[in-house]
């Protein structure tokens, strides 16, 4: 029997021992990365990512009408979420850029529930305050009238224009044209003291361009197309950006508008405007000069 070896005990007990944990990190690796690529399969399965900008884009954007809103390309995966950017600036009283923007992140968990959402509500921009007041009492016609003459004519406004009764969308369409307005956005339903829900041109990133079949700027048949994507489960999300699956689509489907956000009309244009007795009342939200334009805007 050969003499016990000290050094080569101990040499055989490292060699063995690295072994060991060469084997369970390589386990641990392994499942690491199964975990993670068997999530991101999971998460991203079908046309989810698409479904995700699709309905989750879409729904920031209604959720946060005051703001120009862009969203990236989908998806960030981690194994228990899925996330994608969207960058947002506040409208105001002139053509881009738009200043004082931000990134932000829309992210929703392994079982698709969407995370904690900036702006909206807490937005507070006039733009919001403004949509806040369709149908209240703030506002009223005879106090904008003294505004707006105080006002140079040739001054950008940004406004919201509130109908007296809610137009139909043929209505609608006269009433842009009498005045050659575009609405940047339109009010379908009247919700005082809340967001109400708005749509304009480019709400909904894979809507098809509307060529003003409708009226300048509305863009009522890609909002019924939208709203006809969406389903029963939906509905939790929908709620997390302040709105309904029920509220969408009765505002799809019945058309109506309430008012309309006009981001760049002259004050003059709007003192015609107040006079029209389908006009309930103006808010403005913004006011500016363009001081590269010669002259004034329509």
């Amino acid at each position: 029997m050969p003499d016990f070896d000290v050094k080569l005990t101990r040499r055989a007990v490292r060699r063995g021992l690295f072994r060991t944990a060469s084997v369970v990190l390589a386990v641990l690796l392994a499942l690491a990365l199964a975990a993670t690529v068997g999530s991101r399969l999971v998460q991203t399965r079908g046309d989810r990512e698409q479904r995700m900008t699709d309905v989750l884009g879409t729904a920031f954007k209604l959720y946060n009408p005051a703001y120009q809103v862009v969203v990236a390309a989908c998806c960030a995966t981690t194994p228990a979420s899925m996330s994608f950017e969207v960058t947002a600036a506040p409208l105001r009283a002139a053509t881009g850029p738009w200043a004082g923007g931000g990134a932000y992140t829309i992210s929703q968990d392994l079982f698709g529930r969407v995370g904690r959402l900036p702006l909206g509500h807490t937005a507070g921009t006039r733009l919001s305050l403004a949509l806040f007041n369709v149908g209240g009492a703030l506002a009223p016609k005879d106090e904008v009238r003294k505004v707006l003459a105080r006002l140079p004519d040739g001054l950008n406004a940004l406004a919201v224009v509130e109908f007296a009764a809610p137009l139909a969308p043929d209505a609608l369409k006269g009433f842009l044209k009498t005045y050659d307005r575009c609405a940047d956005k339109v009010v379908y339903e009247r919700r005082t003291s809340a967001l109400p829900v708005t749509w304009g041109a480019g709400t909904w990133d894979r809507g098809e361009v509307a060529e003003g079949k409708e009226g300048c700027g509305v863009d009522l048949g890609n909002f019924r197309k939208w709203a006809g994507l969406l389903r029963e489960h939906d509905d939790a999300n929908l709620r997390r950006f302040d709105l309904s699956l029920d509220r969408l689509r009765t505002a799809a489907r019945d058309g109506l508008a309430y008012a309309y956000v006009d981001q760049l009309v002259a004050i003059g244009t709007l003192r015609r405007i107040i006079e029209d007795p389908r006009v309930r009342t103006v808010r403005l939200a913004d006011v500016a000069f363009d001081l590269d334009r010669p002259s004034g805007p329509r």
